[in-house]
């Protein structure tokens, strides 16, 4: 059997890495949908790829142990990119917290039951999570470390706690990183690695949306504020997973890796920030 590489969330950043990590292996593509992990599958097959396609919903915890399930009955698990999730515009506050934070903790959980000695992986998170106000030292241990099943129940989680679905978004991606930072921990004594990659806005069909949507001004602003002027692309996400995933990345784990062009470095310092 070969290696196998589970990509959640084939959209075109999870393509993109897929593209770099995915030579020699076994890719098991999974989306929300049969159809768009279906087109996933397709694209990448025709590209020369071992490629097979699953359904996930990550806020169901029966149906990420059924993916896991069906991967191991491909190999063994060597690689993890999860990069499913939805945005600020796509859903209500409930919804974003229970697919981006709880989906992505269950994500981890599970794989990380079973990832294979000399893996790796990578969760994208977002340049949101670094523009969240600093959390109090017992909010960041509650969200790295409370067990999968009560992350919801959190009281700093809770209605009246987070203000608006950009407040859950930046708390869901906060969580990701000290997330992954736990279970960085938890994966070594498997001998695998897990990090994040944050990136800023990065060109894809829902940030097309996003720009032409009621965020679209603020998009452009960021895109025109940074240090490097321009929005991003998957295959420079790609590239910094495939570092991360691969032997050269070997000494890097449990660490979060921004890169949004110097947006956030504009909020703290440059044209974006308060005082300006």
């Amino acid at each position: 059997m070969k290696e196998v590489v589970v990509v959640v969330g084939a959209g075109f950043i999870g393509q993109a890495i897929a593209r770099r990590v995915g030579a020699g292996k076994h890719l098991l593509l999974a989306n929300v949908t049969h159809k768009s992990a279906i087109e996933a599958a397709e694209a990448l097959a025709n590209a020369g790829f071992d490629v097979s396609a699953a359904e996930v919903d990550i806020s169901s915890r029966a149906s990420v142990q059924a993916l896991v399930d069906k991967a191991q009955s491909l190999g063994a698990i060597t690689g993890l990119v999860h990069a499913a999730g939805v945005s600020p515009s796509q859903a209500p506050i409930d919804t974003i917290l229970k697919v981006d934070l709880y989906g992505t903790a269950l994500v981890l959980e599970l794989f990380g039951n079973v990832i294979a000695r000399g893996g790796s992986g990578v969760v994208i998170s977002s340049q949101s999570g670094h523009r969240l106000p600093a959390l109090t030292a017992e909010q960041d241990k509650a969200l790295a470390t409370t067990p999968t099943e009560d992350l919801l129940a959190l009281e700093m989680l809770q209605p009246g706690q987070v203000t608006d679905t950009l407040h859950a978004y930046q708390l869901s991606k906060r969580g990701n990183s000290l997330r992954v930072m736990a279970e960085a921990v938890r994966w070594g004594r498997r001998g695998a690695r897990i990090n994040t990659i944050s990136p800023g806005i990065i060109i894809t069909p829902l940030a097309r949306d996003e720009l032409n949507g009621p965020r679209g001004a603020g998009y452009r602003r960021m895109i025109e504020t940074c240090a490097v002027g321009r929005a991003g692309t998957p295959d420079e996400v790609g590239n910094v997973a495939a570092l991360l995933m691969g032997t050269d990345g070997g000494f890097i784990t449990g660490s979060d890796f921004l890169m949004d062009g110097g947006v956030t470095a504009a909020y703290r310092f440059g044209a974006l920030s308060p005082a300006a």
